[in-house]
């Protein structure tokens, strides 16, 4: 039987890693469609996967009337908001949007809204994860709107591209963004402890290997990874950010945002978004969120990266 056309727009660390799990676990019957505002990395994409797998678009419009399902996976609320425009100059009546960004639930809620009025479903399915873990199929999805919506996605996230889901089907959709940008402090809180630990064992004599070798034993997993990504200096020799300084900014302007909303604080938030701005400054739009090490150090009067 003939799986739906699929279009995935946006090709980003995430979206590169999704869409290969999704032509090599997907069990389509025709090709994967993919689209990036910088053609060339939906060329290099469509190269590095299996001949006939994928097929390269220029023209969105022309991508989105050939779609049944269209994935979105965009930097910010900007970017998303110009796709849906878009969309919505078009027939998408009877189509399936599965939004996967890393928006504001107020985004989240209104994209929704144009996109479902004009007779297209939708479904809010943000991801958790790092790059390895979306080239690996091991994120953990987030799943919000109409049952049946949510359903009509779920053939694409566990198993294929990730290895778990929380389901909130039946929720507004801006509960999986919530859930999504309020899950994203804690990566910027763990950075944060991590760089500023470091820099301290340094500063006091103690050095960083045996700090290093307690977050092996007590915190495996994302610790590890980070506390590696620093005292390695993989955070200032990477040509890509993983997480780029940016985007991080971005998400933590939204937590903040929902917490004086809901009469809460996020005051945890107001160090490593002093640090990403030092690393902004220092690196520019290159520097990654590990790059707070490199911040914490200058701020200690150390040099920003570590001795080779």
């Amino acid at each position: 039987m003939a799986t739906p056309t699929l279009l995935w727009i946006g090709l980003g660390n995430m979206g590169r890693g999704m869409c290969k799990n999704i032509v090599e676990k997907g069990n389509l019957t025709s090709p994967l469609l993919i689209y990036n505002r910088s053609s060339q990395r939906a060329i290099d994409l469509s190269a590095a996967l299996p001949a006939g797998k994928t097929e390269v678009v220029q023209s969105l419009p022309d991508a989105i009337a050939k779609a049944d399902v269209i994935f979105t996976c965009i930097a910010n609320d900007e970017a998303v908001n110009e796709v849906i425009v878009t969309a919505l100059q078009g027939d998408i009546k009877g189509k399936l949007f599965v939004e996967c960004s890393t928006i504001h639930p107020d985004t989240t809620e209104a994209i929704a809204a144009k996109v479902t009025a004009q007779g297209a479903e939708f479904a809010a399915v943000p991801v958790f994860g790092a790059p390895a873990a979306a080239d690996t199929g091991h994120l953990i999805a987030v799943m919000a709107g109409p049952k049946a919506s949510v359903d009509r996605a779920r053939p694409w996230f566990k198993g294929v591209t990730s290895r778990a889901e929380i389901d909130l089907s039946d929720k507004p959709y801006g509960k999986a963004t919530t859930l999504k940008v309020i899950g994203n402090t804690f990566v910027f809180n763990m950075v944060e402890q991590l760089a500023e630990a470091h820099v301290l064992a340094e500063k006091a004599g103690l050095g960083t290997q045996p700090i290093h070798q307690l977050v092996e034993s007590l915190f495996p997993g994302p610790y590890t990874a980070y506390s590696t990504r620093m005292i390695t200096g993989d955070y200032h020799k990477r040509s890509e950010p993983l997480f780029a300084v940016d985007l991080a900014r971005k998400d933590i302007r939204h937590a903040k945002a929902l917490a004086e909303a809901s009469g809460a604080q996020m005051t945890t938030l107001d160090a490593p978004d002093a640090n990403l701005a030092a690393l902004k400054e220092h690196s520019g739009p290159t520097g990654d969120i590990a790059g707070i090490y490199g911040a914490a150090r200058l701020k200690a009067g150390l040099k920003f990266e570590v001795a080779a």
